[in-house]
């Protein structure tokens, strides 16, 4: 057997070994979300519920501005974003009781749903539409 092709076997195996592992780590972590927790809804159901129950309470300017804050993540990703986030966004317009998904409400869900490494752009996205962080910044600390 020739050296060259022998190498390409082992680099193709590791290549193979290292994708196998890379999706079976997404597939993993989709599978636990769909476990049922202790109310007998997994954290899935729960996004779908609260993005179905606010669904009528979304303005078109309510719209681009989720779909804004968004646009940083990678397209591949962007639409279990959006869901995930808008399902954050749902359950606190729903836990204050809101008529309508505000921007307040919007930019606390999304710092509720967010990772803090994720909450620079939004700083920086808001600093230009010149929005007052203040009232948010005990939540910003808070996903600390």
């Amino acid at each position: 057997m020739n050296t060259t092709f022998a190498i390409f076997i082992l680099f193709w195996i590791v290549v193979m070994i290292g994708l196998m592992a890379t999706g079976g780590y997404f597939m993993f972590r989709k599978f636990l979300k769909r476990l049922p927790k202790d109310d007998g809804k997994s954290i899935l159901d729960w996004e779908a519920y609260y993005v179905e129950q606010t669904r009528s309470m979304w303005g078109e300017e309510e719209k681009a501005l989720l779909e804004e804050l968004v646009s940083p993540v990678p397209e591949l990703f962007r639409d279990v974003a959006r869901h995930k986030i808008a399902g954050k966004i749902g359950e606190v317009a729903l836990e204050k009781n809101a008529r309508k998904i505000t921007e307040e409400v919007i930019i606390e869900g999304y710092i509720l749903a967010t990772p803090p490494r994720d909450h620079k752009f939004l700083r920086k996205r808001l600093n230009e539409k010149n929005i007052d962080l203040t009232p948010y910044e005990p939540l910003f600390e808070k996903t600390l």
